[in-house]
């Protein structure tokens, strides 16, 4: 049994030495309206003009071929109620390939959404951000949007924010001088053991050992108004009124 859209093109070769009974019927999406779906006429019309040709083939004795065959045994095949058995079978064919179309179309449009959001989102507000409020921004479920995160991003919500938070650690680490258990704080890390394995795992070594080798803290600003007079690394006044008894 052949189950082929208008765009499949083929032939059928059969023996000359018996008889060969050929029996089809068609189904036009588009006089379906009080049956199917907006979204389900769209799916198979997009079936039907697909690059590739959509053909499938039942062997003689899988289940639909043997409804089929069952079907033409009916002896009114002429009414409706063969027809919408027709109808059915025809549903039970294209069952699978109609629930792949939608899931690759929710796919393609929780990405696009997922996309413009991470684009219009800074690293600290994803930090900020939990993954149900990512969900309910996408529109998706939680199941879902991590399906979508994984093949947009490359990796999962809890990577991607622990490495926004590694990040964050390592630039407090090379270019302010807090102590490491601040910078833990600063980046999101509750315990500072969990700060210093997450750290050593990504980095291969302790944040001390790292800001020794690659920490490069902001040099004091150095004031020298004046020279002989004593004004060497002088604050920097900002009040107007502090100014004249400075």
């Amino acid at each position: 049994m052949l189950l082929i859209a208008d765009s499949g093109k083929g032939r059928i070769r059969a023996s000359q030495l018996s008889e060969l009974t050929f029996h089809a019927f068609s189904v036009m999406p588009a006089r379906l309206t009080g049956l199917i779906t907006l979204f389900e006429q769209s799916s198979l019309e997009l079936a039907s003009a697909g690059k590739e040709p959509f053909i499938r083939i039942f062997p003689p004795h899988s289940p639909m071929a043997l409804k089929v065959r069952e079907l033409q045994t009916e002896p009114n095949r002429k009414g409706l109620p063969f027809r919408l058995k027709l109808l059915q079978v025809f549903v039970e064919m294209i069952g699978n390939d109609l629930e792949q179309t939608a899931t690759d179309r929710e796919n393609s449009a929780a990405k696009s959404r997922l996309q413009v959001i991470l684009k219009q989102t800074t690293a600290a507000e994803l930090l900020e951000m939990n993954f149900n409020e990512l969900a309910q921004r996408t529109r998706c479920t939680t199941r879902h949007l991590s399906r979508v995160f994984q093949q947009l991003v490359g990796m999962t919500f809890h990577e991607k924010r622990s490495e926004l938070r590694l990040a964050r650690a390592r630039e407090l680490l090379a270019t302010g001088n807090s102590k490491v258990v601040d910078v833990a704080l600063e980046s999101g890390y509750k315990s500072l053991s969990l700060f210093n394995l997450m750290f050593a795992r990504r980095y291969g070594t302790s944040p001390g050992k790292w800001r020794q080798k690659n920490g490069s803290p902001p040099k004091k600003l150095s004031l020298n108004f004046n020279r002989g007079r004593g004004y060497k690394n002088s604050p920097i006044i900002a009040s107007k009124a502090g100014s004249r008894n400075s």
